[in-house]
């Protein structure tokens, strides 16, 4: 894996500063850039280890902190090691900040962040790669719908919600999605329902959208998160073989 540089930045939005970590190849060049969208637990060391190993395969990733309006990063105190068993209290602090994450947000904060990637040095000029983990899954399948014009590959691994019953459901507007798509769902996420996965696959089939969806059987939600009791090694190591292969064969011209 090539050596990386990262370090902390803010990122202008129309709502305020983002704080947001970016990682590049350390060899001066521009890469193609990633914009990483963080699971409901937020910014912190493991996934800015993950932003690491990204940019290693040479890449510039960008990976802002979404609950930016309520402080920087981390927003919630977290435990070095989080079992949501243990301390069922942490989801009562992120969910109404996830559920804050509104389309019309989504769209101001994704449009910012694009644009900090088209201006800085360290990325190649194109199309860049979304990757969404647990609420970030779903939260890249709106991007990649309201811009794709600017989206080339987009990955979710343990989605949140990708169909429901409110207007706004991710599945009804995937016909605006021109990227290549991967989602990997756990076998094991009693968060899922078998029915809306089948179903969020036949609305980008109707669409004409390029995808894949595997189930990692036998993995839990949050499987690819190190810092908690779901992670999965193997699965993880699966989920950066397909992830890595998916930004290669879109971002690399």
């Amino acid at each position: 894996m090539t050596a990386v540089q990262g370090s902390s930045v803010d990122v202008q939005t129309p709502d305020g500063v983002a704080d947001a970590y970016v990682v590049y190849p350390d060899d001066g060049a521009a890469h193609p850039g990633v914009l990483v969208i963080q699971d409901g637990f937020g910014l912190r060391p493991s996934l800015r280890l993950l932003a690491d190993r990204i940019a290693g395969r040479g890449y510039t990733v960008l990976l802002p902190n979404a609950y930016y309006r309520h402080g920087r990063a981390p927003v919630v105190e977290l435990p070095d090691f989080i079992d949501p068993a243990e301390r069922p209290e942490i989801f009562q602090q992120v969910f109404p900040m996830i559920r804050e994450l509104t389309p019309e947000r989504v769209r101001s904060d994704v449009g910012a962040y694009l644009g900090w990637l088209a201006a800085s040095p360290r990325v190649a000029a194109g199309k860049v790669g979304l990757t969404g983990y647990c609420m970030g899954a779903r939260l890249a399948v709106l991007a990649a719908a309201m811009f794709p014009d600017r989206i080339a590959a987009v990955a979710g691994f343990h989605g949140g919600p990708l169909v429901t019953d409110t207007p706004d459901s991710p599945h009804l507007i995937v016909g605006n999605i021109t990227a290549e798509l991967y989602f990997a769902h756990a076998g094991a996420d009693h968060e899922r329902a078998p029915e809306h996965t089948a179903q969020f696959d036949k609305a980008l089939e109707a669409a004409g959208v390029r995808h894949r969806t595997e189930v990692y059987e036998g993995s839990q939600h949050g499987y690819t998160q190190a810092d908690t009791s779901a992670y999965d090694p193997e699965a993880t190591e699966r989920h950066y073989r397909e992830l890595l292969s998916l930004f290669d064969r879109n971002l690399r011209g």
